[in-house]
């Protein structure tokens, strides 16, 4: 008897509908599985007929011949023993075939048929709504992210044997309750801007790269504050949107990343990955390309400190995510694009020792020395960060003041108004790719949006001419001025605007 399960493949960030087809016939009781089956999926033999026999059902002395279609579609996971188990009952007639028309099916089994979680529940979900299916059958505790697509039926299983007595009708399963996206609470921010001592001007070019999205490098001596007024950051950002939070929530759900306790990740993902990170733990990869830190930090921060400490090759991947918002993976098998659309906020020393520069400690290393550590990050790479801001060391006088800076809610309120701003201008942006703030523009919203005035054309010109600035930093210059004025509620880019912003550009010595 033949017997046809829907399960599902997530391929990059979307679910692909898996026919699983299960037919016996006499011959020597052994499970044949094609339609370009992994290791894990090849193994799942073993765990199927374990989980049946101890589920206290009968697993056929047959020939099991198992097909997973379209076969076209690499199948890889754990997450098909759950419909290959159901597939065999139905073949065997253990089950009614019309009780899973319809109906989703995802799960890891156990030896003894208990359910194991399993990774990409979310888009599985998404597409099994939008192909039309009324219900998923997943594991119990992987139920509230399935739930989080609204107009599905959820059928949360703890074993194999609660799924049979579910689908007979012995023993209902109530469906998981949908869960309401606007209460899911926000993780929590460990570090505020009012802790931080000093540091003002850094503070306000960090505000303006919360405010437009715009990438960010510290430069100051050891112990200045870098990482500390990194990690405040995502205190000063504003909240997702539903729709954000959704797209965020789908990455960490395939790289097996989401929190057990929370379905939807509702605060900005703040990534730090250490600098003996590979190329293809930054950027994705694998024998079949799994997200990497790039597309992790979507619609967040990507922090690198030690910036010239990691590989030259390592940075230099970066540059085509930075300036196209995606990550593309070619591989013999096709390629898969990964959403990249993150603020970079670097942090490095001026040199190996630390104190080149400093007032009061004396730099130790040579000037080719200085010059070689500097160098290890190339121009293209700097030319692509929007501020560049000098971290000086924080004189005793702050560090001992009982003054109360600013926080970080009355700083992100400014923030908040900014993207308000940006949010409206850029509603109806044509494009396949869509605007959120000043970082994202193309150059048809640069000349629309960042017109100069006369005074400001003449400081621009200058500005070209003695920073050398190149075709990609004069946008990026005039996006930054966009972002100042947003900050200060002005219609237009004003000089004073302008020449904020060409401050955080490099100098020449520095380059």
């Amino acid at each position: 008897m033949l017997a046809r399960v829907n399960s599902c493949a997530v391929i990059g960030l979307e679910g692909t509908i898996i026919e699983v087809e299960v037919d016996t016939n006499p011959g020597l009781p052994v499970m044949v599985i094609v339609g370009l089956p992994d290791t894990a999926v090849q193994e799942s033999r073993e765990r199927v007929q374990s989980a049946i026999k101890n589920a206290g059902l009968v697993y056929p002395r047959k020939r099991v011949t198992v097909n997973l279609a379209p076969a076209s579609v690499r199948k890889e996971g754990p997450s098909y023993d759950l419909p290959i188990a159901l597939g065999v009952l139905a073949a065997t007639q253990q089950i009614p075939l019309p009780a899973l028309e319809n109906t989703l099916v995802i799960g890891e089994l156990s030896l003894d048929g208990s359910l194991r979680h399993v990774r990409g529940v979310l888009p599985m979900a998404a597409i099994a709504r939008e192909q039309g299916f009324q219900r998923v059958i997943v594991p119990e505790m992987d139920a509230r992210e399935a739930a989080l697509i609204p107009g599905l039926s959820v059928i949360p299983a703890a074993s194999l044997g609660d799924i049979v007595r579910f689908l007979t009708n012995q023993t209902p399963i109530a469906p998981f309750p949908p869960v309401d996206l606007s209460e899911v609470p926000p993780g929590l921010v460990q570090t505020d801007f009012s802790e931080i001592k000093g540091q003002e001007h850094v503070k306000r070019a960090l505000e303006i790269a919360a405010a437009g999205g715009h990438n960010l490098l510290m430069v100051g001596p050891p112990g200045a504050g870098k990482t500390l007024l990194a990690r405040a950051l995502p205190a000063i950002l504003p909240g997702m949107s539903i729709e954000e939070a959704l797209d965020v929530t789908r990455v960490y759900s395939v790289a097996d990343q989401l929190p057990g306790d929370l379905p939807l990740i509702r605060t900005r993902p703040f990534r730090a990955p250490h600098h003996t990170i590979s190329h293809a733990g930054l950027i994705g990869g694998g024998n079949w390309p799994h997200p990497g830190e790039v597309s992790l930090a979507h619609r967040g921060v990507l922090f690198l400190d030690e910036l010239p400490e990691f590989n030259r090759r390592v940075l230099e991947v970066m540059r085509q995510p930075l300036e196209d918002k995606v990550v593309t993976i070619s591989r013999a098998q096709g390629s898969l694009t990964f959403p990249a659309s993150f603020m970079l906020i670097a942090a490095m020393n001026p040199c190996p020792c630390g104190y080149y520069g400093d007032n009061l400690k004396p730099c130790t290393c040579s000037p080719s020395t200085i010059t070689k550590y500097q160098k290890r990050i190339s121009g293209p790479l700097l030319d692509r960060i929007d501020i560049h801001i000098t971290v000086p060391r924080v004189e005793f006088d702050k560090l001992s003041a009982n003054r109360q800076s600013e926080s970080s809610s009355t700083v992100r309120q400014r923030v908040e108004s900014a993207r308000a701003l940006q949010t409206r201008r850029f509603a109806g942006s044509d494009g396949v790719t869509p605007i959120y703030c000043n970082a994202d523009m193309r150059p048809a919203e640069v000349r629309q949006h960042c017109a100069l005035d006369e005074t400001g054309q003449n400081l621009m010109r200058t500005a070209m001419s003695q920073l050398q600035l190149s075709a990609r930093a004069f946008h990026r210059v005039l996006k930054l001025a966009r972002t100042i004025a947003d900050l200060a509620a002005s219609p237009s880019i004003l000089p004073q605007h302008l020449a904020e912003a060409l401050q955080y550009r490099p100098r020449l010595e520095d380059q």
